[in-house]
């Protein structure tokens, strides 16, 4: 019996994420794509979701709306609608066919928008009624002018917190396992966040816990209506994507890890430190390490990582499962191909957000197929 062991690569040992059992620790990121045209999801999407499912691997869907002030960007996908609800569930069914977990990430842009977007023309919502440089994206689309937001009303912000409970019980009925709440780059949960942004004089402004309070009441509405064991969210404390930034973004990070055990959510996925902007990473003495300490449930990490660091995040237990945008974008199989540490392909920026419904989309080669 001498035979030494191949030590088990980190990344492939099975993890227990509450009732779902994953076979890796390697998770697809959300990512808009813009090719759910009129805002409902397309057929092509059956394929592209399906190409990026393993047996008990963990995906999250694009960014989906939750209702018709939610959007900010062309052809991005709803979960407002009977005849969304609908057009989800083939795509859901094809994940589910091949073994795989499905969360879909509900979504309000807030003042990353313009009035084009929104019903009648309005003015998009916010915290604030501070408009903000017109520049790029988080996703790289061209924006040449944001409308001026219009600060949301204290009595409105119920209003807000239903459109979401009412998106996750949409995504369950559309058959997805949960949902992940996008309080993240800069949208609208981080615009009430951020004290950058948020210059508010009622109970969602000023104090940290006040400019938080939003954040985790959509947190509780969520959970209460689709279970807790069910819901997931996305921060990026660190960033500062639209003019979002936070002058104390640890003591942010680490106090919405603490608020959140409070409901006992499934996972907090954060983004790190060194991706302060737009796809490029940065020296930074910053670390989620307290916030992975702080957070009881499982932790989720995306930005930035390769196959290396997405081992040493597993090994050091400075997260549980790694997520992967562009590698998984332009890698159908990047779980085989980082088991056997096979090359990968590269990804075209250019044709990310295209609406063509295969190039750029359905077309990168699988191992076999590109050897």
């Amino acid at each position: 019996m001498g035979t030494a062991q191949t030590p088990t690569n980190p990344l492939f040992t099975p993890y227990k994420l509450g009732k779902f059992d994953l076979s890796h620790r390697i998770v697809l990121a959300p990512l808009t794509r813009v090719r759910s045209y009129h805002n409902v999801p397309q057929p092509h999407a059956i394929l592209y979701y399906s190409q990026r499912t393993s047996k008990g691997g963990l995906l999250i869907a694009e960014a989906t709306c939750i209702s018709d002030t939610a959007r900010g960007h062309p052809d991005t996908p709803g979960i407002w609608t009977k005849e969304q609800v609908e057009a989800w569930k083939p795509i859901v069914e094809a994940v589910h066919a091949k073994g795989g977990i499905f969360f879909c990430q509900i979504w309000h842009v807030g003042r990353v928008s313009s009035g084009r977007f929104q019903p009648n023309g309005q003015a998009p919502i916010s915290s604030s009624d501070r408009s903000f440089t017109p520049q790029f994206r988080s996703d790289d689309i061209d924006v040449s002018q944001f409308t001026p937001p219009r600060k949301l009303r204290t009595d409105e912000i119920p209003n807000i917190v239903n459109d979401f409970r009412l998106a996750a019980r949409n995504a369950i009925e559309a058959g997805f396992d949960g949902v992940e709440i996008h309080g993240a780059h800069g949208y609208l949960l981080e615009q009430f966040m951020k004290d950058e942004i948020n210059d508010r004089t009622d109970k969602y402004g000023g104090s940290l816990e006040n400019r938080c309070r939003f954040a985790l009441e959509v947190v509780e509405a969520v959970s209460d209506e689709i279970g807790a064991d069910r819901v997931g969210i996305r921060l990026s404390p660190f960033a500062n994507y639209m003019e979002s930034g936070d002058s104390n973004p640890e003591a942010l990070g680490l106090y919405m890890a603490e608020a959140l055990n409070k409901y006992g959510i499934l996972y907090c996925h954060m983004v790190e430190p060194r991706m302060k902007t737009v796809g490029v990473a940065e020296d930074t003495h910053y670390s989620l390490v307290p916030m992975r300490k702080a957070f009881k449930g499982t932790f989720l990490v995306a930005g930035g990582y390769n196959r290396e660091d997405g081992i040493k995040a597993v090994a050091e237990n400075r997260a549980d499962l790694v997520v992967y945008g562009r590698l998984f974008l332009a890698n159908p199989d990047l779980p085989k191909r980082f088991e056997l540490d096979a090359p990968l392909n590269k990804y075209n920026r250019e044709t990310f957000y295209l609406s063509d419904p295969v190039i750029g989309y359905t077309d990168y080669p699988f191992l076999e197929a590109s050897d």
